[in-house]
């Protein structure tokens, strides 16, 4: 399936596109050149087509050198879930525990925010990926990114009795919970307007404040307060996107576990593609560095 599909202008003045396909396996670019009017139409994101070319490296990074491309017939009966890359689990199974945990969330008013929010974009949170590229970005992505985090989550609470559970489990849940408006959807995904305009951070701190309109919880109560810096600052630094730097303890900690399961993730997706005794693809959202597969 062609995951993305961006319509460029060679040097030469004549029109490609930039290609992403996808499959259950992985993904891969290619270029396909000299591209017609009909071509652009066909070759777009979420299409089903048979593919063949050459494998090679460009920058170090994979890409097919397209022989030919074709749409697949629809008499063939493929259907899109059979290229897209789906989460570990079931949406019901994370449902179910996620929606478990939320007894752990012991003050009133971050439970009622965060109830009530899942439960507002209850069936985008399941479905959509955690990103674009780079970490999670498959079906389910997002809540199985958030899962793997509430699980670091307690573990380290269960170490360091200092923290606050309560508000690093309602901040874990609500962290990424504006990509449902920033990212389009599984299939295809690209970002939507409001999500290259504000971005997700802004865009569940705003929702946070909805919440708390409909919940007519106060927006200057400290508890509020505490919860909109959770999610203002988990990417931890201003260059990285954050409003602000964490000011809290469960702040900065949110901020790692965030860091951990995401780079846990595209080391693991770059290394399930390599051969033992030999170095990954370059990693692009870990500063493009390369990671060793040591010999089984």
């Amino acid at each position: 399936m062609i995951k993305q599909a961006e319509v460029r202008v060679a040097k030469n003045g004549k029109r490609f596109i930039s290609l992403i396909f996808q499959d259950r396996s992985g993904e891969i670019s290619g270029m396909y050149w000299d591209a017609k009017d009909e071509d652009i139409q066909h070759f777009a994101s979420g299409a089903i087509v048979h593919l063949e070319g050459q494998r090679d490296l460009y920058n170090g990074q994979p890409q097919v050198k397209i022989t030919k491309l074709f749409l697949a017939d629809s008499n063939e009966g493929f259907q899109t879930s059979q290229f897209v890359a789906q989460a570990p689990m079931s949406s019901a199974q994370m449902q179910d525990e996620i929606q478990k945990a939320m007894f752990d969330i012991q003050n009133a008013k971050w439970n009622r925010i965060v109830r009530f929010l899942l439960q507002k974009y209850q069936n985008a949170f399941y479905e959509h990926p955690a990103a674009k590229s780079n970490h999670h970005d498959f079906t389910g992505g997002l809540a199985f990114h958030t899962l793997s985090m509430m699980r670091l989550a307690k573990a380290i609470s269960q170490q360091y009795s200092q923290i606050n559970y309560s508000l690093l489990l309602a901040g874990t849940i609500l962290h990424d919970l504006g990509k449902t408006i920033e990212l389009s959807g599984a299939v295809g995904t690209e970002y939507t307007v409001p999500g290259n305009l504000i971005g997700h951070i802004v865009l569940i701190d705003e929702q946070i404040v909805l919440a708390c309109q409909a919940l007519k919880i106060s927006e200057a109560d400290e508890d509020v307060l505490l919860l909109r810096h959770m999610v203002l600052a988990h990417h931890g630094l201003l260059e990285y996107g954050s409003p602000e730097r964490p000011k809290l303890l469960e702040a900065e900690v949110l901020h790692y576990i965030d860091e951990i399961d995401a780079s846990i993730n595209m080391i693991s997706k770059a290394l399930n593609k390599t051969e033992p005794g030999s170095f990954s693809e370059r990693v692009f959202g870990l500063d493009n560095r390369q990671f060793y597969r040591p010999k089984d």
